[in-house]
């Protein structure tokens, strides 16, 4: 028996498919070879500010043991359904697919890790995979072939969660996928902290079902396979279920999010942690953003909490010049209207600056508060009269609406890998030993 880690994105097309839903068809097809699974179909999130991917920027590599004899024609099996399963032409679709055999080779993994937080090139990939000689595919541009060696060369071994996904036919992919919001709600009920992000307690909006024409019904994610595939059993749609999957996946991890980088050395496209004070007063733009800077020491930058943020937005307007932030952010490329600018997507509120006002003093007879009595001629008071040269103004310290503390967009605004507040001080490392008896169908 061989070891194989077949690695594969950006394979889908104009007609609905995608990488995920290709996954699930290949694992079928590779049961028929009475293959013996190794881990549960890995979807690894990849860096979430890459211009050209897809929304959830996601990969998957399948990790399995076959026969030996078997091996000449796995891998063209594999590509014959590749090329079945896409559009020539397409222009946004760039598949890539690569097998690695036996022991991952550490460049795999270390491309793994910046793929995570950094934009790559094709031609990062494309060298990798020429010196250690690895079988692959290509089609387009080639662009796939990134998430395809990132999903092989990462492990997902200090945190996972999983997610269900359920499919439909793509021939019904314009169809609504009618998924019954009271049984999502029940569903989040019984299950508790069991899953996590399937539907926001502050808007009641169900979080499950994708928008765009694919053949995904729905997806739930959560701590253990057992709880996805229980919490599947209360979810009803009137879209039937063609097939399921149960994928290990680095979503709800904050993987992306492990990097403290300073101001001089950002770069378009990072996924960073930003730490500095707050430089200027945050205000509210034209389309409901909220902008302001910070500064490290080594730089300043403009940051903006975008409208969609809803409740983070608004703490954001809360800090003042001084305050102390770790901000978890991408970053924006400068352009003809604006410089290298911080996207937001959660504030850690680390230490709150001292707001103080300047008042006037109260008047020692009665206790009310003075007035002015002109250019020296210190104060008076219009209660009862009494007037004093020899006071002065006082600085009053102002309590802070604003904590210390970890503020994040409302659930339905978070990044797929955005570790959710439910998840905080949650870890799942390690692998699976063994995998549940039926984790996919058919």
């Amino acid at each position: 028996m061989t070891i194989v880690h077949l690695g594969m994105d950006d394979i889908d097309s104009p007609s609905g498919g995608c990488t995920t839903h290709f996954a699930s068809t290949l694992v079928e097809r590779l049961d028929g070879w009475h293959v013996k699974w190794l881990d549960y179909p890995n979807l690894v999130r990849l860096n979430p500010n890459i211009p050209y991917r897809t929304r959830g920027n996601g990969a998957v590599a399948l990790r399995f043991c076959i026969e030996a004899k078997r091996m000449s024609e796995l891998f063209s099996e594999a590509r014959r359904m590749v090329e079945g399963y896409t559009e020539r032409g397409y222009p946004n679709t760039n598949p890539g697919f690569v097998m690695v055999i036996n022991d991952i080779p550490e460049q795999v993994t270390e491309l793994a890790k910046l793929a995570l937080w950094r934009a790559l090139p094709i031609a990062a990939a494309q060298r990798i995979v020429d010196r250690l000689l690895l079988k692959h595919f290509i089609m387009g541009n080639g662009r796939g072939l990134i998430g395809a060696l990132s999903a092989i060369g990462n492990r997902l071994a200090n945190d996972h969660t999983y997610e269900y996904l359920a499919y439909r036919p793509i021939s019904t992919r314009s169809r609504t996928r009618g998924v019954d919001h009271d049984s999502v709600i029940e569903m989040d009920r019984i299950m508790g902290d069991r899953v996590f992000s399937n539907m926001d307690p502050s808007s009641g909006e169900i979080l499950i079902g994708p928008r765009g024409p694919d053949p995904v019904i729905y997806g739930i994610r959560g701590e253990k396979p057992e709880y996805v595939i229980e919490a599947a059993s209360y979810v009803r749609s009137s879209e039937a279920r063609e097939r399921w999957t149960v994928f290990r996946t680095n979503q709800g991890t904050g993987e992306h999010l492990t990097h403290i980088v300073r101001v001089c050395d950002l770069r378009p496209y990072m996924a960073a942690l930003v730490q500095g004070e707050v430089a200027s007063t945050p205000t509210m733009i034209e389309g409901g953003h909220v902008m302001f800077s910070i500064s490290d020491g080594s730089g300043r930058i403009d940051c903006a909490v975008y409208e969609p943020t809803r409740d983070l937005r608004e703490k954001a307007l809360l800090l003042t010049v001084g305050d102390e932030v770790c901000l978890h952010s991408g970053v924006r490329p400068s352009s003809s209207s604006h410089g290298l600018t911080l996207n937001v997507e959660g504030v850690e509120v680390i230490t709150l600056s001292e707001q103080v006002a300047v008042m006037n003093p109260i008047c020692p007879q009665c206790g009310k508060r003075m007035k002015s009595a002109g250019s020296g001629k210190g104060f008076k008071c219009d209660a009862c009269g009494f007037r004093t040269r020899d006071a002065g103004k006082n600085e009053i310290s102002i309590d802070r609406t604003l904590e210390r503390g970890l503020y994040l967009p409302p659930l339905g605004a978070q990044r797929h890998l955005t570790r959710p507040i439910a998840r905080i001080n949650k870890t799942n490392s390690g692998m699976p030993t063994s995998l549940v008896e039926r984790w996919h169908f058919p």
